[in-house]
């Protein structure tokens, strides 16, 4: 609890300070929700030539696609600390974060919080809603559960990999590019359903990544494709993906090596 408390009062001075400058903070926020409708003006013009992909119609196509961007917008808000680690360990500011009485893991979170990708998320509920019109989905309490553990369990799992992507740079001092693949790249491909990718892919993002728990699996039960309890549930389980990047973060601080700064 002292660390949960700790955490809302570094995200309460992150937004008092971004706060300070609202103009900049709206036009930020303006210019997130722009840049993600983009994306969505990708997909509409697609459909417009092709009635469906795989299968998946275009108001499923949408909600499956602002499902995954809201997973993103809401880890890239509350976990961007782990995004600019790389500065935290050039600037020899880790040491400090060390010598606290406090877990090093909520001091990086609560280093940044970064209220403007409401606008991000803004534009996926907007998406959300327009496939939810759009679609004859018969909704029902579980089904708009299952939603509520796609946005749980997406949320953790590019947490996670925002994690990994920080641990590195306890070896590197600078950021791996690379890591974008699994978390930007991620955001862009998950417009559609995992499965469209083919069954290699479907069992990468299954069993190594698990982008499918928290997107294409729960995906089917919404669109009543498939019956089974277990798929309701399964972004739950994707927030096992968290064990490994806090392991992979424990190593790296056992093995930091101040940069000197």
């Amino acid at each position: 609890m002292r660390s949960i408390r700790l955490y809302l009062h570094y995200v309460s001075i992150n937004i008092r300070c971004v706060m300070q400058y609202k103009t900049s903070f709206f036009l930020t926020a303006a210019g997130q929700f722009l840049v993600s409708f983009t994306a969505f003006l990708g997909v509409f013009f697609m459909f417009q030539r092709f009635s469906k992909v795989e299968g998946f119609t275009y108001s499923e196509v949408l909600l499956c696609f602002s499902v995954m961007l809201m997973e993103f917008s809401l880890a890239e808000m509350f976990a961007r600390g782990f995004d600019q680690f790389s500065g935290m360990v050039r600037s020899g500011e880790f040491d400090r974060v060390l010598v606290r009485p406090q877990n090093e893991i909520i001091q990086v979170l609560g280093s940044k919080f970064e209220l403007t990708r409401f606008g991000r998320m803004l534009q996926a509920v907007v998406m959300f809603i327009y496939g939810i019109i759009q679609s004859d989905i018969a909704w029902s309490f579980s089904k708009a559960l299952t939603v509520i553990f796609m946005l749980i369990g997406g949320t953790a799992v590019f947490t996670a990999l925002f994690l990994i992507y920080a641990a590195f740079c306890f070896f590197t001092l600078e950021s791996l590019e690379f890591m974008n693949i699994f978390t930007d790249g991620a955001r862009e491909f998950g417009k559609y359903p995992v499965g469209v990718y083919g069954e290699k892919m479907l069992l990468f993002a299954t069993f190594i990544v698990p982008y499918a728990l928290i997107q294409y699996y729960p995906l089917l039960y919404i669109l009543g494709r498939r019956k089974e309890l277990i798929f309701m549930f399964l972004p739950l389980l994707a927030c096992w993906f968290l064990i490994p990047a806090i392991l992979f973060w424990k190593f790296g601080v056992r093995h930091y090596k101040s940069s000197g700064s």
